[in-house]
């Protein structure tokens, strides 16, 4: 692809970049705030024309392969502006620690942008959450999509600001060749869309028999099972009392699963919740033969949760595959699961 026509074709990004700044500044007094008032902000949805931010806080990504996201993000009637850290690479990363730092600070204080879809997750969040000042965007709030490693963010976010986000697909995921696509990838990326839009969306589930029924209703809480416990004790933490937690997880062994939900149990995240959602938990790695685990993943979930009585539902099109439905993290749905159904709906 020649760059310069590809940069041609997007709204330029501003050429100054802010300085690297750091996040301690009034971030404790920020969460106090929030967590005595339980405010939660919901980012203005966004219109035809708005502008949507394209920036890389963790993995590598190049120019051509956000290209059919941001081909999408125009079909929508977006427009889309790019960040410096596409097409940068410093081994895994999209640029160093700083440059990264600048890069995401850019975006998320620059008035004309609405919304921050990642180019994509991998590692690299955690190094620099502490170094983003997130004081202007928790005055004028705007949507951060992605998942993966960007559960650092939705985390981080609802922890200390209570502003929703939006966990779904990012550049990544968008398919080159939109004729292979399969429909439910194609409606889940549009899901984006609607989050975007504040359409609803029809969650397809289907049942599974290690489902426990009920209802609830709470705020979506969560995202990916080793970054949310990696994340326990520092300041990004997720309080889940009261919360419908949220859980996803790819290329683990059943035990590391085990341990993963060992340390939610023993922490107290799985005591208060009002439902516990298990997206897809894809790629298990096999265990040795002679070091079977002896256990599946819905039966090591349950086993976690078996003295709690709120519903839990399996294989929720949430994670890392095809069908990675968009939902709002910090924003209040109900979770019906019963033997012939299961719903989510946004209250």
């Amino acid at each position: 692809m020649n760059r310069k026509n590809f940069l041609s074709s997007i709204v330029p990004l501003a050429a100054s970049v802010s300085a690297v700044a750091k996040g301690g500044g009034d971030l404790n007094n920020s969460c106090a705030i929030f967590e005595e008032n339980k405010i939660s902000k919901i980012p203005p949805y966004l219109k035809p024309g708005d502008v949507i931010g394209i920036t890389c806080p963790s993995g590598y990504i190049s120019f051509e392969e956000i290209q059919p996201a941001i081909d999408k993000l125009k079909e929508w009637g977006f427009q889309v502006r790019i960040g410096h850290t596409v097409g940068t690479r410093d081994f895994s990363f999209a640029g160093n620690d700083e440059y990264r730092v600048e890069d995401f600070q850019n975006i998320i204080d620059d008035d004309s942008v609405k919304a921050v879809l990642l180019g994509r997750g991998g590692y690299g969040a955690v190094r620099i959450i502490d170094a983003i000042d997130f004081k202007k965007f928790a005055k004028h709030p705007k949507w951060i999509i992605g998942f993966s490693d960007a559960t650092v963010f939705h985390s981080h976010i609802n922890k200390n600001f209570g502003i929703a986000t939006i966990h779904s697909k990012m550049c990544n995921s968008f398919p080159s060749d939109w004729s292979s696509a399969t429909p439910g990838q194609i409606d889940s990326i549009d899901s984006i869309r609607k989050c975007l839009t504040g359409e609803n969306i029809q969650y397809p589930v289907a049942v599974n028999t290690f489902n426990k029924t009920g209802a609830a209703e709470g705020i979506l809480v969560g995202g990916n099972l080793s970054i949310l416990q990696n994340l326990a004790a520092t300041r990004s933490d997720i309080n889940t009392d009261d919360k419908i937690l949220l859980i996803e997880e790819v290329d683990e062994y059943l035990y590391s699963i085990d341990r993963m939900l060992c340390n939610l149990q023993r922490s107290g995240k799985l005591q208060n919740l009002k439902a516990l959602i298990a997206g897809g938990f894809n790629n298990i790695k096999p265990d040795d033969p002679s070091d079977n685990f002896g256990k599946t993943v819905y039966e090591i979930i349950l086993e976690k949760v078996k003295e709690y009585n709120y519903p839990v539902c399996f294989d929720f099109p949430v994670g890392h595959q095809r069908e990675n439905y968009a939902v709002k993290c910090g924003v209040k749905y109900r979770l019906n699961v019963s033997d012939n159904s299961v719903t989510l709906n946004q209250v």
